[in-house]
């Protein structure tokens, strides 16, 4: 049975829909933190794994520890600081089925933990699972997911990660995020 908050996440989630989930902008990192930084805070310290017992409590998980930390923290290196978390509970909660109990496209988010991996098993996992668990949604997911892939073949890294990660950028990857980056890549794949 989920719980209340789980389903509220989902809810919103759901709401903001298709248009909004890649768009960003500062009303909806507000409103995002206004709303559920607490239940961020909660599943970075350790809680909410009992979410995993059902569908809607696992997705509630996927979003919290994928989704909301790139608008709660944007520009700044907390973004990142849930994916390992978001990466184990998606392999649990595939591994029992429970993204098939949900519809397309909201299945998308149990795959894309693995999309934002910096290791080439993680995305080539996620390529898989975009070409089999999203047969009616997934084109644009799979093209994404592939250039993800490829970014992570060429530098082993996302490139345009390094400045808030601290880390020094290559004169290629300095190169490639000059010319366009993975925009560009996502263009020149269509």
């Amino acid at each position: 049975m989920p719980t209340q908050r789980a389903e509220e996440i989902v809810r919103f989630w759901r709401d903001v829909g298709p248009e909004g989930w890649y768009a960003g902008g500062a009303a909806l990192d507000d409103e995002i933190g206004a709303r559920f930084r607490e239940d961020w805070e909660d599943a970075n310290a350790g809680r909410r794994r009992e979410w995993f017992s059902n569908p809607i409590g696992a997705l509630a998980y996927m979003i919290l520890t994928d989704q909301f930390p790139r608008h709660l923290f944007r520009d700044d290196s907390r973004a990142f600081a849930t994916d390992h978390l978001a990466r184990s509970a998606a392999r649990v909660c595939i591994d029992r089925k429970l993204d098939l109990h949900l519809e397309e496209p909201v299945r998308q988010f149990f795959y894309l933990p693995f999309m934002h991996a910096e290791n080439l098993f993680d995305q080539d996992r996620c390529v898989c699972l975009m070409l089999v668990r999203l047969p009616q949604t997934g084109a644009d997911n799979i093209r994404h997911a592939r250039a993800h892939r490829d970014v992570i073949r060429r530098f082993g890294r996302f490139p345009w990660r390094n400045a808030v990660l601290g880390r020094k950028s290559s004169p290629a990857e300095a190169a490639f995020v000059a010319d366009g980056g993975y925009g560009e890549m996502v263009r020149a794949m269509v």
